[in-house]
């Protein structure tokens, strides 16, 4: 039988480059994001295309979180990977965000990514199989400018999942977090402003970032090796190392990064 993966945020960016890798490599995808249009689209795309499912999911809106994964399970039988690429990035300085933008960050990126985790997590345990696959940022592991509320939802996501795969090693259930650094995606478009609304440019740091099909291929590969962490970039990435044992020279370095 294939292998079932399930992939939110796949309707651009890297969710949508992995639902491609994913169908290409023989698997079963379960296409996951808020526009069913353009998942339908790309599922048309796909090798196979009907072997694969359009779910529409709103990370803001949890709720119904346990009623998709058991939908997912009478449709596809298991579930053994969830890819949590899902999200919502920041473009506004923290004293001028409204507290209300810095909560819907959180319950989008935080929250939702948890609580379909936790709908699907009794599924893995049962089977006694699974790979929990949360996508963070180098900003997961650094703050950065305009970034507060981004930022402090990856470094949540980070406690988590760590956790997480200590205590479901005895479920054979495994957890990757991988962090991309500046990667060719339209996350900034959407990214919320100090009013909460689009910031809608394409950033620099993302048009001059690494192509997204390599990324898909860099994590992938990680995937396969059962990685617990990786970092995907080019030589932002090396900020993280710099910052653990170099620290003063990653602040003054840093300070002089563009945010966009």
């Amino acid at each position: 039988m294939k292998q079932v993966a399930w992939v939110t945020g796949a309707s651009s960016g890297i969710g949508e480059e992995l639902c491609k890798q994913l169908a290409a490599n023989g698997l079963r995808v379960i296409l996951s994001a808020r526009n069913e249009a353009k998942l339908q689209e790309l599922k048309a795309s796909l090798p196979n295309s009907s072997e694969h499912w359009v779910i529409p999911l709103d990370l803001e809106r949890s709720e119904g979180f346990a009623e998709l994964a058991k939908t997912v399970i009478l449709q596809t039988g298991r579930i053994d990977f969830l890819y949590n690429c899902g999200g919502l990035s920041q473009r506004a300085e923290a004293a001028e965000t409204s507290l209300d933008v810095d909560r819907r960050i959180m319950e989008i990126n935080y929250f939702g990514t948890v609580a379909l985790t936790k709908a699907v997590l009794p599924y893995m345990q049962k089977q006694n199989s699974g790979h929990i696959i949360a996508i963070s940022s180098i900003a997961g592991k650094f703050g950065f400018y305009l970034r507060s509320a981004y930022s402090a939802s990856k470094h949540a996501l980070h406690g988590f999942f760590e956790s997480l795969l200590l205590e479901e090693a005895k479920h054979n259930v495994h957890v990757t977090i991988a962090c991309p650094g500046k990667i060719n995606t339209p996350i900034s478009m959407s990214a919320l402003n100090k009013e909460g609304k689009s910031h809608g440019e394409m950033d620099h740091n993302q048009a001059t970032g690494m192509p997204v099909d390599e990324c898909v291929r860099i994590l992938l590969k990680a995937v396969e090796k059962r990685k617990k962490e990786i970092l995907i970039g080019n030589k932002e990435v090396k900020a993280v190392t710099l910052k653990r044992f170099f620290p003063k020279m990653f602040w003054r370095i840093i300070a002089k990064q563009s945010p966009t």
